[in-house]
């Protein structure tokens, strides 16, 4: 991973090699100030007002006021500079994530996730920026006021070189640590946000399984975590401030001190006044801008692009092996959201026979939806191995697996459009493609939403759209897709009852591996088989074994039986509530493939 973020830098850095030499060009100009600084205020007070000579004295301020003319021009010209950086290396970085967003369906949770992944991208081009502005000032600062002190007194440098140097040192090498906190505090604040986010809502749920008091413990370990995180990044900042404090206003406090050791060697009150003018005028703000810009943009984008380019639990950019099938195996599994935290899954072995149909249930928060990223490669394992046809989950080349979340990514653009983008193969112009695409629409009842859309190829307003239909979009454009590993992490969750029946009946008659978060518990009678997730024990079976074996799976079931049936009243897809619809009820399969064509050239029309 550093490798990938190191190799992402220099080619930023390096993807314009004369942008860079016209960088330390304005560089320099921007310095002038720094180097004539002390030189100038030195000869003003000696040579000028000092020996009675005013008119000197002034034309010396003079000179430096025209030094800073020639450092603002410089100044407008760096910013212009660095934006030709940065601009590509955020084009770069964008690129990357949304073509990850769109190859595995998601970038996390759907529309919401790809613009929160997005929005770290402006991050990291903001920080990338701030990171190239402190390192060049602070360098070519120190530069300047180094071969000014040396022209101006070589005395005074062994009191403020060491100091200064200490001072970055001592930074420098909390500068690790910093970065650890910072990220471990990112991540317990992520967490804590998915946690209260999921039990939000949950809460019907978490309510009618009786969960109430193992969630709100969950809860608030993850709260306590995150301000134990916060606690630990703030000890580390402290550092901060000492090196600062060592390398910005020591050599100021030892110039001061030395000053009669100074006057003894000959050296006048301007030229020490003009030392002053360098540390307080240059010197010191260009390293106290270092510090809290590495210390904060620095960490800030080694964490950032960390996460974008795939680690701390975030996509990665997908593999390009074919798998032998789509056997899935986990061997020994372990998974936790950073080197501190308490494992979300430990120990886990599972193996899912290509064409079964399983599903995934356990209270809010239990490590569903990690079990789902795992198995689509999104995330690596701490410890075993997660393997689809005997390759690593995130190896597997994107076409042979889908996951669908809770919140499904729909973009501008036709339905028609919406629906292939999986299947790029498919061929509107050819009849069996054209009665795949209608069979698509019929089983996930989007004929209304094509109408109402004025057509299959009309453009889509994906915010004028419910979550519901955004999910039945998502649906049936994975059904259409060649994925033989199909994940559904609750991916049903904004559906009645009737569309989820439907939508699962689907995908079993469609053929491959089905993996279902469950949202009701509903999903599971229709299984072949249940895993049951219950923080002590993970345990597996057919619905009769897990009902005998799992009291929590017992009790999910008693639950969600003695809720109250009664039907919403609301059509499917547009965020119906979760009322009981019979499990065995009729599931419409949808017409044959000549009426098909029929009824999409009616929604054409």
């Amino acid at each position: 991973m550093r490798d990938a973020v190191r190799d992402l830098l220099r080619r930023a850095l390096l993807r314009e090699p004369y942008r860079v030499v016209r960088l330390a060009g304005w560089s320099l100009a921007e310095a002038v100030p720094s180097f004539l600084g002390g030189q100038a205020v030195a000869r003003a007070v000696d040579d000028g007002f000092a020996a009675g000579r005013p008119g000197t004295g002034l034309a010396w301020l003079a000179v430096l006021a025209v030094a800073w003319v020639v450092a603002a021009l410089g100044a407008r010209r760096i910013l212009l500079e660095i934006a030709g950086i940065v601009e590509p290396f955020r084009d770069e970085l964008l690129t990357r994530v949304v073509t990850t967003a769109l190859t595995t369906e998601t970038a996390g949770s759907g529309a919401e996730a790809v613009a929160r992944t997005n929005h770290q991208v402006e991050l990291a081009r903001d920080a990338f920026g701030a990171i190239i502005t402190v390192i060049r000032s602070f360098a070519f600062t120190l530069l300047s006021v180094a071969l000014g002190m040396a022209t101006l007194a070589p005395e005074v440098l062994p009191l403020v070189l060491p100091p200064v140097f200490a001072g970055l040192g001592l930074f420098l090498a909390s500068l690790p640590a910093l970065a650890r906190r910072q990220r471990e505090f990112f991540l317990a604040d992520e967490r804590t946000t998915a946690a209260v986010a999921a039990m939000a809502g949950g809460l019907r749920d978490v309510t009618a399984c009786g969960g109430e008091t193992r969630l709100a413990e969950a809860v608030g370990g993850k709260v306590d975590r995150q301000a134990r995180a916060a606690e630990a990044l703030a000890r580390v900042t402290a550092a901060r401030t000492l090196s600062l404090a060592v390398g910005g206003w020591l050599p100021i406090v030892l110039l001061l001190a030395g000053a009669p050791w100074l006057l003894h060697r000959g050296i006048t009150g301007g030229i020490i006044l003009g030392t002053v003018t360098y540390l307080t005028q240059s010197l010191t703000p260009a390293l106290s801008g270092l510090v809290q810009g590495l210390g904060v943009s620095g960490v800030r984008l080694a964490v950032t692009l960390e996460r974008i380019l795939g680690g701390g639990g975030t996509p990665r950019t997908p593999g390009d092996r074919e798998p032998d099938g789509v056997r899935v195996e986990l061997r020994g599994v372990e998974f936790a959201y950073g080197p501190a935290a308490e494992p979300v899954i430990a120990g886990l072995d599972l193996t899912v026979p290509e064409g079964d149909h399983l599903a995934v249930v356990g209270p809010s928060g239990i490590g569903k939806s990690t079990l789902a990223a795992l198995i689509a490669g999104l995330l690596r394992p701490g410890d075993g191995a997660v393997m689809i046809g005997g390759v690593p989950a995130a190896e597997v080349a994107p076409a042979a697996r889908v996951l669908i979340p809770q919140e499904a990514y729909v973009f501008h653009g036709g339905l028609a459009e919406n629906l292939t983008y999986l299947a790029p193969d498919l061929d509107l112009d050819a009849d069996s493609d054209r009665a795949a695409v209608a069979e698509a629409v019929a089983l996930f009842g989007l004929e209304d939403l094509a109408r109402r859309c004025g057509g299959m190829h009309a453009e889509l307003d994906p915010a004028a759209l419910s979550a519901g239909e955004r999910q039945l979009i998502a649906l049936a454009r994975t059904w259409l897709s060649p994925a033989r590993l199909i994940v559904l992490d609750e991916a049903t969750c904004h559906l009645d009852p009737a569309a989820e029946a439907r939508a699962e009946a689907a995908f079993a008659a469609r053929g491959g591996t089905l993996i279902v978060i469950a949202h009701r518990i509903s999903s599971a009678l229709r299984a072949r088989r249940v895993l049951v997730m219950d923080g002590a024990r993970v345990m597996s079976g057919t619905h009769d074994e897990m009902a005998a074996a799992s009291p929590l799976y017992a009790d999910l079931v008693g639950h969600w039986s003695s809720a109250p049936a009664h039907s919403p009243g609301r059509s499917p897809g547009r965020d119906s509530a979760a009322g009981a619809v019979p499990d065995d009820a009729d599931v419409p399969r949808g017409p044959q493939p000549a009426a098909l064509r029929g009824d999409l050239d009616r929604l054409d029309a």
